[in-house]
């Protein structure tokens, strides 16, 4: 068994749930967001400015999201070079063969190849067959066995969160906003939790609707301490870099989750706010504008499918309602009782 222990040690591959459920996650969302979303973006970009190159550009970083996800795991999981460039087939051919959930076949399967490669990485004097041939075997040959089984099952869930939203739009309103909000101000990765998913229409409305309070609000709320340069990084960054003062003072955290709170049933009730634009935007909030703008592209492609006539007054102004406004003004309104009940003092806010 010590033996087992010091050969796992020796090539640094960490059995946890911090390694796998926070840093493999966290890169994996990054992978998605200098690919997929990227791409979501120019694209949309190319169709309304009428610019193809746009667009050309934009459907091959989509297209990339697979390679993109599982190198990015790779990089998490501290994989040698032959094992990361091997990782680019492994997450082709998982994204492809898991369909709608693909992110997640993506991770579980980039795991086990990555480490499974670490393993006889340079334990033999031919390295460079040796280790591309064990983890691109064991990735695809695990792809061929289980991805479209895991993508299923992550469909399947989904799906049902969309359909338990569109039945109960109240209650799963507040669920799926205060669970979505909260993952992304923790360190894992609430985009790719959507991405997994494919959380879209009235769910990923709620979901894009409680990743815009946590951001905005503490972008909001933290301003006296931490001016522009906080408003910035938390309001177009993450709400994540909250964390440290989270652990300390856990009462910080109650007035973007009540906001999220009221805002998530307000999407889906009285806005009907759908994001149906690409799953993993639901997650992303106003990092990088990136959640208004799969709702918008969401609405782009329902006027091009017929699905709905036009883009009107009261789309925008639940956008900006949902997203911006109600966001900051309840944070705020929130944290100044909190400030005067005396649970959140001066400092408990401000960023190193």
């Amino acid at each position: 068994m010590e033996n087992v222990k010091d050969f796992l040690k020796r090539k640094d591959i960490v059995i946890t749930p911090q390694r796998y459920l926070i840093e493999a996650l966290g890169a994996m969302a990054q992978g998605l967001f200098a690919s997929l979303l990227i791409g979501t973006i120019l694209n949309t970009l190319g169709q309304q400015l009428g610019v193809e190159a746009l667009t050309t550009i934009g459907g091959y970083a989509s297209s990339m999201s697979g390679p993109a996800m599982a190198c990015a795991i790779g990089c998490a999981l501290h994989a040698p070079n032959l094992v990361l460039f091997s990782l680019v087939t492994v997450g082709w051919a998982s994204n492809s063969l898991g369909g709608a959930g693909g992110p997640l076949a993506v991770l579980l399967i980039a795991i086990v190849a990555a480490e499974l490669g670490k393993a006889v990485s340079k334990e033999t004097k031919i390295d460079i067959l040796v280790t591309p041939l064990v983890t691109i075997f064991a990735g695809v040959a695990l792809a061929l066995l289980i991805a479209a089984p895991i993508g299923e099952a992550a469909n399947q869930v989904g799906t049902l969160i969309m359909w338990a939203t569109e039945q109960s739009p109240l209650v799963m309103g507040i669920l799926v906003s205060v669970i979505v909000g909260v993952a992304l101000t923790l360190p894992i990765s609430s985009a790719a939790i959507c991405a997994a998913l494919g959380l879209t229409g009235l769910a990923g409305g709620a979901a894009v609707a409680g990743c815009c309070a946590q951001m905005v609000g503490f972008a909001v709320m933290s301003y006296r301490e931490n001016g522009v340069g906080g408003l910035v990084s938390q309001g177009l960054g993450t709400s994540m870099l909250q964390m440290g003062n989270i652990v300390r003072n856990p009462r910080i955290w109650i007035a973007p989750t009540l906001a999220s709170a009221i805002t998530g049933p307000l999407a889906t009730c009285l806005f009907h706010f759908q994001m149906n634009g690409a799953a993993v935007s639901s997650g992303m909030g106003t990092c990088g504008l990136v959640g208004p703008i799969g709702v918008y592209t969401g609405w782009v492609s329902d006027i091009a499918s017929g699905a709905k006539a036009a883009i009107t007054p009261f789309d925008w102004a639940g956008m900006v309602l949902i997203c911006f406004v109600l966001p900051a003004l309840l944070s705020v309104l929130f944290c100044a009782a909190e400030r005067k009940m005396g649970w959140i003092k001066e400092g408990d806010l401000k960023l190193n």
